[in-house]
């Protein structure tokens, strides 16, 4: 025997026509608590509807919007498979296949081709190096043609930095059509300053989140100050925590100053100490260690004339 609930979800919400082989019914697609055997039915059930579905939808919105990312968005280098430091300077991007690499495989790439008299090649898919920019640009280029989203976002953030507000929002918005997290986290800035664009606060904050939900840190960490500043502790205290997992020291400090003030909880803070903690941990290794201290020891020119 059926369930109420199992009954009712058999049911039209509207008419109560059952589901059969001739009438097939649709979940509301916003909250999906009832189902629908035409749009009709969809339409004249709004009004009884409407107050449960919003807040459902809206439940819905924020399990995903405060899930924690298995890690930020720059995920692991592809080569040592180690998750990418949160530090610009501690990973490099590849104009020839828009691979991003840790420093440590970069470094030792360098250190393998300098030692065996080696072409100095990509330490990913192993095409030759771009002698100048200009060459660098090109292969950029070719990426863009074919639709690599990293690329086309690289090339729409070079636009945006040379205050080409027009062709970075162009660039961009393809960017996040085809997923790119940073995409939508620059299209927030560009949203909240008015850059090309009418400034507009709702599309700010819709790409202000799902560049958090794809594991863009600042972006959380917008959100969070977002939420602080209209009075929503308890919401920015949870954006801040899941930034700090995943390594942003900003999100942390601003977690201990909310504890020595009292809005963030012991509890918490011990949390997303550890938390953080364990983050920064998981991009180390032996590799980028050695990397960081011939950076220091101003090795790294004599590897790549470059740099």
């Amino acid at each position: 025997m059926m369930s109420s609930d199992e009954a009712a979800d058999s049911c039209c919400a509207s008419c109560g026509i059952a589901e059969c082989d001739s009438t097939k019914l649709k979940k509301c697609t916003a909250c999906y608590l009832v189902r629908y055997c035409s749009v009709k039915c969809q339409r004249e059930h709004r009004p009884q509807h409407k107050k449960a579905c919003k807040k459902r939808a809206a439940e819905l919105h924020d399990e995903k919007l405060f899930r924690q990312p298995e890690s930020s968005h720059f995920g692991d280098c592809p080569i040592c498979l180690i998750p990418l430091s949160l530090d610009r300077s501690r990973r490099n991007m590849l104009n020839c296949c828009s691979n991003i690499v840790c420093d440590g495989c970069s470094y030792a790439n360098d250190l393998r081709q300098l030692e065996e008299r080696l072409e100095s090649t990509c330490p990913f898919c192993r095409q030759s190096t771009s002698d100048t920019n200009e060459e660098a640009e090109l292969r950029q280029m070719k990426r863009v043609q074919v639709n690599d989203p990293v690329a086309i976002r690289e090339f729409g953030l070079a636009r945006y930095y040379e205050q080409d507000y027009t062709h970075a929002f162009e660039n961009l918005t393809k960017a996040v059509e085809l997923g790119d997290v940073t995409a939508h986290f620059t299209l927030s800035s560009m949203y909240r300053a008015g850059q090309g664009v009418a400034e507009n606060k709702k599309k700010e904050i819709y790409h202000l989140e799902q560049a958090s939900i794809g594991g863009h840190f600042k972006a959380r960490h917008n959100l969070g100050v977002e939420e602080f500043q209209n009075g929503r502790i308890d919401r920015a205290v949870k954006h801040w925590i899941i930034a700090a997992t995943t390594g942003d020291d900003a999100s942390l400090d601003v977690i201990k100053r909310g504890y020595g003030q009292g809005f963030v909880g012991k509890e918490d803070y011990a949390a997303a100490l550890r938390a953080h903690q364990a983050a920064v941990n998981e991009t180390k290794s032996p590799q980028r260690e050695a990397a960081r201290v011939a950076e220091q020891n101003g090795e790294m020119s004599a590897l790549d004339p470059w740099k």
